[in-house]
């Protein structure tokens, strides 16, 4: 398991690298950058519209037909008007003086050693930003983790064993209901009705803890925790609720239709001895083994949508503003330390099966 797991560990870096160089070359050819969001706000224009010049054709600003003084051999468009001077000390500050590859290869060498260098719009580091919303991201991917693995398995075995019964057919129905309705409408849908959207104002909208929170008791903290990642966690259970009690329902019935169950029922063990005493070890392996991928998907995909409608502060929304701010250095951090994790977690997750099944040998395969 050892050569396994180094092979895995150097196939990383190729990878990252690969999602850096892909990354980096789609910003290459984006429509607007800091240095034109910069220029954009000089000249009074919104700078989502600004772009290189070539990039997306249009006309020239206003902004262009100003006096003379300006440059008119620059590459950014709206910059005709200002000092080329001052553009070229942008860029410097930006570090867009350099060709792209010498940005390429220092952005890999600088993340190799974690060091994201510094915000273009906030006074902070990359590291203390993400350090600072990293615990609401997790706290959010892990609750929700929990509380989807507490109702799922249970539910799926009780399906396993009435496969068929009205209790399993009208439960299914809910099920698919519930998969099919994507997380963010579902989530639109809570504050309408319960955070003083249209109906009732029960729920509070905005962030993890109230203004006050520093003030409360122990149990009132908990409390007003509770109080308010009521509505996220519901929004984000939703899915992975429903695909965790489908998965452990198969894996059940797979197991109940094995020959050593028969086995079992005619030595006239119990039916509870017959499926907790033997099916559910081996019908859990597979549930609990992706665990660690489950909550990674948790922290990945319920974090983005849902952090931005419940204004929680974490590392979705961070991404979210850097990437319409062209925050780049944010932009490049969250997205390299996802990656890292996803594929860290994904080979967790294959450890985690051969600990629990140890027939299970990835060696014996190519990777």
């Amino acid at each position: 398991m050892l050569a396994y797991t180094l092979r895995r560990l150097a196939l990383m870096v190729p990878t990252l690298l690969g999602i850096l160089l892909l990354s980096f070359t789609i910003i290459q050819f984006a429509p607007g950058g800091p240095v034109e969001r910069i220029i954009a706000q000089l000249q009074g224009q919104d700078a989502s519209g600004t772009n290189r010049i070539g990039g997306g054709g249009g006309d020239v600003g206003a902004a262009a037909q100003s006096a003379g003084a300006g440059d008119a051999t620059s590459t950014y468009r709206g910059a005709q008007g200002l000092d080329p001077a001052f553009i070229k000390e942008l860029e410097k500050q930006f570090g867009f003086d350099k060709p792209a590859h010498e940005r390429f290869f220092k952005m890999v060498w600088d993340y190799a050693r974690f060091d994201f260098g510094r915000s273009f719009f906030r006074d902070a580091s990359v590291v203390d930003l993400i350090l600072e919303k990293l615990p609401v991201s997790i706290s959010l991917g892990l609750w929700m983790t929990l509380i989807a693995y507490a109702i799922s398995i249970p539910l799926g075995i009780r399906k396993a064993v009435k496969d068929g019964s009205a209790f399993d057919v009208w439960t299914s129905g809910v099920i698919v209901v519930a998969y099919a309705i994507p997380g963010f409408l579902f989530a639109v849908l809570l504050v309408v009705l319960f955070a003083g959207g249209s109906f009732w104002q029960i729920f509070p909208l905005r962030g993890l803890t109230s203004s006050n929170f520093e003030q409360l008791s122990l149990g009132g903290k908990i409390l007003d925790y509770l109080w308010h990642i009521t509505l996220p966690l519901t929004a984000m259970i939703l899915s992975q609720f429903a695909t965790l009690t489908l998965l452990t329902k198969n894996s059940f019935l797979d197991e109940i239709r094995k020959q050593y169950v028969l086995t079992a029922r005619m030595k006239g063990l119990s039916e509870s001895r017959v499926l907790y005493g033997h099916v559910f070890r081996n019908a859990m392996l597979i549930v609990i083994a992706g665990f660690p991928g489950a909550f990674i998907h948790a922290f990945f995909t319920g974090s983005l949508l849902i952090e931005n409608i419940f204004s929680l502060d974490g590392l979705g929304l961070l991404s979210y503003e850097a990437t319409l701010g062209r925050d780049y250095p944010v932009v490049f951090a969250t997205l390299y330390i996802f990656a890292l994790m996803g594929l860290v977690i994904t080979l967790l997750t294959d450890l985690t099966y051969t600990f629990i099944d140890p027939r299970i040998d990835f060696e014996a395969r190519d990777v």
